[in-house]
This record gives structure tokens, sequence and C-alpha cells, in this order.
């Protein structure tokens, strides 16, 4: 049944899952408005190719006329002037992921893919394992939620009538009146649990913080469920231990069920052997690189499989899967420098990402030139495990943390300290402020074959833009090193 439509306003409806949300229900045929502190792609691309209006910055009036409904999203707390107005005037609010259960995942078949790393990459393989298997069977054609931009697709989002809903599941907190992870409001019929690490350091007081929530989530899958879990890591295999389904692991043990032999990267592909229970099961290709993204895979095949998706459809499926914008995104190609666009929100991610680029680019010079923003990075918490992953690199350069001064002093990241231990260490740092002296910096020692790795989960102050706008400018004067 088609719910009545109603003028639904989303504050903070930049984030990935908030514009994702209001593509759904402006599917559903509601009016949707929305607002954001600002606006940066990939999402402020996505709603401006839906019409979706986004009001710059936050503010009381951006709710006239007053919405049926508001949806408010995490990063707003009490004095925010959207938010004191809907609590004074008692205008209709949720959360998210409230309204997601709500409105979408009632009375459909839940997928969930949860961990603290490749959930965005392994939803979109899975959601597009599923898109292609629908060609002979459509009944299998599913309806999704990423929390990026799934390049088969060419969107975060789709809504179909069909039974299937595949949502990637965040441990993030869910707005500033529901503080538990929003993954808990999806009750998952089957579960990916890709990783579990400290993260979030804003919000979980350590580890054991965060793997009591996973454990939280593994309580929910029905015994009639399965869990796909990652088996190289400690911390998963405690989450799954108390399991009322069944669990099957993936990865490069031997004991795996689904274990991952012979992984290669070899012009321009990624191949693998997939053994299930001891038998080959698949010989699986991707053009994606990294033994991160073959794990991906391997866990989304392993779902799909237990979903009843035919061994040919997944094949096909990963053969012909392309990105998650912001995912190893190759940017721009100048004067034989390519510029690379990479999500980093943590020192594991950010390792993967340098040993993908390492596979795919094993002659070339890397940079890695990373903002501190995530709430992990810009705390000094995983300090030593950020030098270690940096240390890939062949320079790096590091910018300031972002908003800094809203980090407590005894738990700011000191970037000094990171490029001190990094030169240390024989790898050469450099700290620049902003994105104008990095380019400055940067841009007349780039040589052809040098590969730049822009690592941030955020707008980083358009370098994306910049950079390349440079690059060209000093191609076009003859002053690119050779």
């Amino acid at each position: 049944m088609t719910p009545m439509p109603r003028h639904i306003h989303l504050s903070g409806i930049c984030g990935t899952a908030m514009a994702s949300l209001a593509g759904l229900l402006q599917l559903q045929g509601h009016r949707i408005t929305g607002s954001d502190k600002a606006a940066y792609p990939p999402m402020s691309d996505l709603l401006r190719s839906l019409s979706i209006p986004v009001l710059e910055p936050y503010a009381a009036a951006n709710l006239d006329p007053t919405p049926d409904l508001v949806v408010i999203g995490n990063a707003l707390s009490r004095g925010n002037p959207e938010v004191e107005r809907i609590l004074d005037e008692r205008i209709p609010f949720t959360s998210m992921a409230a309204l997601l259960r709500e409105e979408f995942l009632m009375g459909r078949e839940s997928l969930v893919v949860a961990g603290t790393h490749g959930k965005t990459t392994t939803t979109s393989m899975l959601s597009w394992i599923y898109q292609v298997a629908a060609r002979q069977n459509p009944a299998l054609e599913p309806s999704f939620l990423i929390g990026g931009v799934a390049e088969n697709f060419g969107s975060s989002f789709q809504l179909r009538p069909t039974r299937t809903f595949i949502v990637e599941g965040d441990e993030y907190d869910t707005a500033f009146f529901d503080k538990g992870p929003k993954f808990l409001h999806y009750f998952p019929d089957a579960l990916i649990l890709t990783h579990v690490e400290f993260d979030h350091a804003d919000i979980y007081t350590d580890l054991d913080a965060v793997k009591t929530a996973f454990k939280r989530l593994v309580n929910l899958v029905p015994r009639r469920g399965v869990i796909v879990a990652y088996d190289g890591s400690a911390n998963v295999t405690e989450c799954v231990a108390h399991a009322f389904c069944r669990v099957e692991r993936y990865g490069f043990n031997a004991e795996a069920q689904w274990q991952i032999r012979n992984l290669h990267h070899q012009d321009g592909m990624t191949r693998w052997e997939l053994w299930r229970e001891g038998a080959l099961w698949a010989e699986l290709e991707m053009h994606l690189a990294g033994e991160h993204n073959a794990l991906n895979a391997t866990a989304a095949a392993a779902l799909a499989t237990s979903q009843g998706i035919p061994r040919e459809a997944i094949q096909a499926a990963l053969a012909s899967f392309k990105s998650v914008k912001r995912r190893l995104e190759v940017r721009a190609q100048i004067g034989g420098i390519t510029v690379i666009d990479d999500f980093a929100h943590h020192p594991t991610a950010i390792r993967e990402t340098l040993r993908a680029l390492r596979a795919v680019y094993p002659q070339s010079r890397l940079w890695a030139v990373l903002e501190p923003r995530s709430n992990t990075l810009r705390r000094k918490v995983l300090e030593d495990e950020l030098v270690q992953s940096l240390r890939l690199a062949d320079r790096v350069i590091l910018a300031g943390v972002y908003q800094q001064q809203r980090i407590p002093d005894a738990e700011r990241l000191h970037p000094e300290d990171v490029v001190h231990a990094l030169n240390e260490h024989g790898t050469l740092a450099r700290l620049l402020p902003d994105v104008e002296s990095i380019i400055e910096g940067i841009a007349p020692q780039l040589q052809s074959g040098d590969v730049v790795a822009i690592l941030s989960n955020g707008g980083f102050d358009g370098i994306y833009e910049k950079l390349p706008a440079r690059l060209k400018q000093d191609q076009a004067h003859g002053n690119q090193t050779s």
C-alpha cells in the first residue's frame, strides 16, 4: 500500500545514508527538502540530479513551511537552530535508521552488511550480484541503500516491489536522541560481518564497546538466518561466537568454509580461486585491486549463495563490477600523473588502500596526501597504527586536523608528531596545513609516473578539483617535471 504523500525534511541531508534515504522517500511520492552545513560531492551531485533542494547552512527558517516530518541526522545536536525549532514547536521528528525500517524494511527480507571496514563496497557488490541474477529471475531485483554511489547503478539507492532489501549497516550512532548504532534498527534476516576494530572514538570508549554493539547486532539474526563472517579477526570470532543461526566464515585460512587461494593481480584484473568446504567452488575475477576487495567480493558471493543466487550470476556480476565513488577512484590522469580519491577514515583502511595501489602501480612513486578528518583520525588513539600505514607510501603529506579545536587537547592528534615519526622511519613526510599550501608544495615535485592518493572522508576543501587544475596549468606552461 502506497503511503500518503507528506512533506519530509531531512536535516543533515548530505550524509551518504541521509541522501540515499531522501531518494527512496522521493520515489514513494513524498515531497522532499533538506538542509546541511555544507554540501559536497558525490551526494550533492546526487541530490541535484534528483532536484531535491538543499538549504545551507542550518537555520530555523529552513523549516518553513512546517514539514509533516523531519528526519534529524546524527551530526546534529542540541543548539542546532533546526533542532531547537523542532523541539519548541513539537514538529514530528525521527531518525534516518528508524524511518528506513518503518518505510522500507518492514515486510521485506533485510540483508545487512556490517563491519568497521569494507561494508560500502561489499554492499555494492551484493546488490550488483542480485541485479545480474535478476536478468534471469526478475523477482531477485533488489532494493538497496548504500553509503556511497555504486558506479554500476550510478546511485546509492534503489527501490523495487520485490522482497529483498540490501542495506549497509552503520555502527555509528543514530541521532542525538538515540545513541545506539543505526544497524540495530535493521533486524537482519542475513548478515555479513567484515571487520571489527576500534573506530568512532567520539562515541565508543574502547574496543570492548565496539564489540558489544556488534554482538547485539549478531543477536538480532533469527535462527533461520545466516551470518557470513571474516575469519581473520579474533574480534569477529568473538562477536559471532554466540550466534543462534548458522555462521559461515570466509578468508584465507584453511579452516574457512569459503577460502581464497591463489590471489593475484595481473593485466588490470584481480583473480583468485574460491574454495568451499575444501573443494574448488569457482574461479573469480574483478577489476578492483587489493586483498581487501577480494575479501569483500568473497563475502558477497558467500551470502548470495546462501540465498540461492546461482554461481554463474555471481561470477558474471563480480567480473562486471565497477566500483564505488570515492573508493580508489581515479579522479585525473595528467601528464602521466594519476590522482586517486579514497574515502579514508581509519589507519586500517589507509593501509589497505596503499597496499592495493602498490599492487596496481608497482613501479610508481606513491604519494599519500591525508586530511585527518574522521572522528578517529582526529584523535591520537591510533597514532602508531596511522604511522605504520602511511609508511607504505614513498611520500606523505599531512594536512591540518579538521576542526582540531573541537577535540579535547588530551585526545587530539598532533600531525607534526606523525610527520616526525615518519621521517624518523625513513619515509619523507611534510606537514602542510591547508589545501593551497599542499598544492603549492607538491605540484612542482610531481613527475610522470607518480600516483597521488588523496585520503579524506570529506570534501578536503576541493583538492580533488584544485590539484588536477594546477597540474593542467603547469602542463600547459611546460612546468611539469619529466
